[in-house]
């Protein structure tokens, strides 16, 4: 009498382990990639998996191992994410660190209303805090290892890692003024995030530092798109007395900036110097070549993933906090004021 073959949803690790000729143990090593495993091992166990079309879950293989070699990363949903260079750059740089130490990436979007299972997570990433302060608390008080990135959080007890923001804009500023420019307006981000508000007070701070009036006329607020970019130049240029120089909050909007000055028949940069934030490529192949401010996004996700990885080993109890320092990047959209 023939035995009747096993559901795939019935089959076990047990099942693999009897399939292959190896230890329950040894499968257990080959699912969470531990390299010690012997090759020829490695391959019996591969193969019994894939004729018994075993899908081990998370949670067998945290109970197997005792720990888990899964993180999640965590992004609040907004609309065109995955077509947002600050998301694919963050997504690439812990992607690329969790293949190298052979952790598993779960990449959750979410919102404040969202209810995340971390059940057989080794640890979490969370990127910024935009309305799930909650989120983090609880994973906090449910002792998951994580880390904050893209948000200085200083009340929580947290390690984190971000962008000094308000340095970035003030590299931007400082330079618009060394070129001679006085008349220098703002379109922030989403003043919902840290980025977008700590941009804000750069600009401020620098003017007040340099001995240059602030004129709420020159600063417009949006949500960072494109849209709101285009709204906030029109009203921009056409004060009676317009700004010559622009700090825009990101580049996706300061290209919009851009294409709008020159519909408007505006010369870049003789007529409008901009500056945007981020150093996204497609600075680089405007009408004019975008000068900028460049954020070590990858290198934020790159290192949050190794910091992480030595708390969920045990390694890195302490908490830190790591401020990342932006850089100016110059190329051909600022000049020097012209003198009238």
């Amino acid at each position: 009498m023939s035995r009747k073959r096993k559901g795939t949803s019935s089959i076990s690790i047990k099942d693999v382990a009897q399939l292959a000729g190896v230890s329950i143990a040894t499968v257990s090593r080959v699912i969470n990639k531990v390299p010690s495993v012997k090759e020829e091992n490695r391959k019996k166990v591969f193969e019994a998996i894939q004729r018994l079309k075993f899908r081990p879950s998370v949670s067998a293989q945290r109970l197997a191992s005792g720990k888990s070699n899964v993180i999640a990363l965590v992004i609040p949903r907004y609309e065109g994410i995955f077509y947002s260079f600050y998301a694919l750059e963050l997504i690439r740089g812990v992607g690329t660190i969790c293949d190298a130490l052979k952790l598993d990436l779960l990449l959750h979007l979410a919102d404040s209303h969202s209810i995340l299972d971390f059940s057989g997570v080794g640890g979490v990433i969370f990127a910024d805090i935009i309305g799930n302060r909650h989120q983090v608390e609880d994973v906090l008080e449910r002792k998951i290892p994580s880390i904050v990135i893209n948000n200085y959080v200083e009340d929580l007890k947290i390690s984190c890692i971000a962008i000094d923001n308000f340095k970035g804009a003030q590299l931007a500023v400082e330079y618009l003024i060394s070129l001679g420019h006085r008349r220098i307006a703002h379109i922030t981000g989403d003043l919902i995030t840290q980025a977008a508000v700590q941009r804000l007070e750069g600009y401020k701070a620098t003017l007040k530092n340099k001995g240059i009036a602030l004129d709420d006329n020159y600063i417009v607020k949006t949500d960072y798109s494109r849209g709101q970019a285009r709204e906030a130049t029109e009203k921009l240029l056409s004060l009676q007395l317009p700004p010559t120089a622009i700090f825009v909050a990101s580049d996706s909007m300061a290209l919009e900036v851009m294409a709008v000055a020159i519909e408007k028949g505006f010369k870049i940069p003789s007529d409008l110097s901009i500056v945007g934030f981020d150093d996204n490529p497609s600075g680089l192949y405007a009408p004019v070549a975008l000068t900028t401010v460049r954020q070590p996004l990858i290198k934020m996700g790159e290192e949050a993933v190794k910091y992480l990885d030595l708390i969920m080993k045990g390694k890195q109890p302490t908490i830190k906090k790591t401020l990342l320092s932006p850089e100016l990047v110059i190329r051909e959209s600022c000049s020097q004021i012209k003198v009238s």
